[in-house]
Parts: structure tokens; sequence; C-alpha cells
């Protein structure tokens, strides 16, 4: 399942980013409810062990920075927080990929996140793999903030799902829209933004 919340320049606009998705996509409100369910669970420290986050530093082919995301464990799956600029404009492909690795042209961060050899894209009925997610939907300025929830995947150490296998995740944008069907990847183009999945530091 994917929320997601969006905020173009300071004004903010929910929904979801792509409309007649399936179970996978669900209002902005949904997206909050999740958020605060995290935010709950944080705040049990003296009951229980912090739940595990992480964050990833985007860059473009050259080298640069362009953004942050911020991940942390939700009530099911993760939330993802992302602040990015200097995107092209429009629709833009976004999934986390099965290896931990950004050497430009980025083909080192492999395939999609697929731990349940699902075939790709939210409206696949075969689908859809663990690491596919809404496009992310870039305006005219090329700067973007959003929040998605993705029950798909966990920061947990162990679980099949979880986004610190052996070989690590990455979070990859593409130069074109996922058309959430074709596989391997929808037809989402060059890879034009990666970033590695870190763990943050035990708190």
């Amino acid at each position: 399942m994917i929320i997601v919340r969006e905020i173009f320049a300071g004004l903010a606009v929910a929904g979801l980013l792509v409309a007649g998705l399936p179970a996978h996509g669900q209002t902005a409100k949904g997206a909050a409810q999740e958020k605060t369910k995290a935010e709950t669970k944080a705040k049990a420290k003296g009951r229980q062990a912090v739940q595990p986050s992480a964050r990833a530093v985007l860059r473009n082919a050259k080298g640069e920075e362009v953004g942050l995301a911020t991940l942390q464990t939700a009530h099911r799956g993760i939330l993802m927080r992302i602040e990015a600029k200097g995107l092209p404009p429009g629709p833009l492909g976004m999934h986390f990929h099965a290896v931990g690795k950004c050497e430009p042209p980025f083909e080192s961060a492999g395939g999609h996140f697929n731990p349940g050899n699902r075939a790709h894209g939210l409206t696949q009925r075969r689908g859809a793999h663990a690491g596919d997610m809404p496009n992310l939907v870039v305006p005219a300025n090329g700067e973007v903030t959003v929040e998605i929830a993705n029950t798909a995947v966990s920061l947990r150490t162990g679980p099949r799902n979880t986004l610190f296998d052996d070989d690590g995740t990455a979070l990859v944008i593409h130069a074109g829209p996922d058309d959430y069907s074709t596989d391997p990847a929808g037809n989402s183009g060059a890879r034009i933004v990666c970033c590695v999945i870190e763990r943050d530091p035990p708190r």
C-alpha cells in the first residue's frame, strides 16, 4: 500500500499523484494517520526500543546534491519524506532499487527492490514490486516536498522486505513517468538521481 502527501512551494496539495490507483494508494489523510501512529510509537521510548530510521542524500549524475530523503518506521512499513530541488518538471518515476550502490549512470543500483518476485506496476494484477511507488510530480520551479507511506518495505533487520539486506538498497528517480504496468520499470527512462539508503545511528 502506498500513501502520498505532497507540498508544492509552501502550498499543501493533498491527494494521490495519479488517479484511479487500486488498493496501493490512499489519500493524504491516510498518510497523516500513518505519521501519527509512527510518532505515537516514537513517544513510547520508555516502554519499547526506539524504532529504526534512515536517510539518504539525493545526488544527480554529476554528483551534485539535489535533496534529502528521510525514512522512519511507521505503524506498517515506512514513512518517507523527500525534499528535492533542481529536478526536471513533470511526473518522474521513483522506486527503491535492489542494490545500495549509486555510480553514474546508476545502473549499479540494479533492478527494482522486489523480494516477493512480483510483476512491476501499481496497476498490475500480478504486482507490484515492493519498491514501486507513485510518480514524483515536480512543479515548474523544480522543487518538491513529498511524504510517502510504503507498507511493502521495512527498516527492521531480518524481514525479507527489509531495505537493509546484504547488499543494501537505493532510491532512484527517473527522467520520465512510470506507466505503472510495463515490466521491468514502467518505461520510466534514464536514472537521473540516486541515493543509498543509510541507517541512522542508534539513539
